[in-house]
């Protein structure tokens, strides 16, 4: 099956199923919130993230406001998202360099992003895709189990499937694979006991590294 159809089956799977991802970010309008939630959102699910992230810009809408919030009142803000107090900082820090360094934009390049303070790959990845609609691919737990489970790649690690995938996907997919793979992982193809005999995938699966 081609990769075009088999997104379009888990993204309309993971609707049917009101995945988080993609009933809860859709109030992020803006490149900055897209930014914010990416960070709050590691070892956090997405629907704490997103109530973390409606809390802070109810108080802030600019990196010069968030840099000048204390981080105790951050940490009120955000709570409990996982490690709120690292992230806390990491705020500050990201609002702090956003104001003085970018004009208080979101800069529009993997290499600017992943220098932000709390920014690694995956979400630099994911705001390039999600913010400004450049083919990149976030690859987080959901797409690199999923992408190993249906033999798109052979590999161990996140960066190395991100590589792969970079390597296999056409640029136009690029935007839309995160985001049905992540809504079908969180759906269907969970890490643990996924819903095999209820996905629309699984006479095509070759359910890698699945047990049985």
């Amino acid at each position: 099956m081609e990769l075009e159809r088999v997104i379009e089956i888990m993204e309309r799977e993971g609707e049917k199923r009101k995945a988080p991802v993609l009933t809860l970010k859709q109030h992020l309008t803006t490149p900055f919130m897209t930014l914010v939630f990416v960070l709050l959102s590691a070892r956090t699910k997405d629907e704490t993230t997103s109530e973390a992230t409606d809390r802070l810009f109810r108080v802030v809408d600019s990196p010069s406001q968030l840099m000048n919030l204390s981080k105790d009142k951050i940490e009120k803000l955000i709570y409990p998202v996982g490690f709120y107090r690292v992230k806390a900082g990491k705020l500050r820090e990201l609002g702090k360099v956003l104001a003085e360094m970018y004009n208080s934009d979101v800069p529009e390049t993997f290499e600017e992003l992943i220098k932000l303070p709390g920014i690694g790959r995956k979400s630099a990845n994911v705001v390039l895709a999600h913010a400004f609609n450049k083919p990149a691919i976030g690859v987080d737990t959901h797409v690199h189990r999923i992408s190993n489970r249906l033999g798109l790649v052979k590999t161990s690690k996140p960066i190395d499937t991100e590589r792969k995938l970079n390597s296999i996907v056409a640029d136009n997919l690029k935007v839309k694979l995160n985001r049905a793979f992540v809504a079908f992982g969180q759906s269907v193809c969970k890490p643990v006991k996924p819903l095999c005999t209820q996905c629309p995938l699984a006479g095509k699966c070759p359910k890698i590294h699945v047990k049985k």
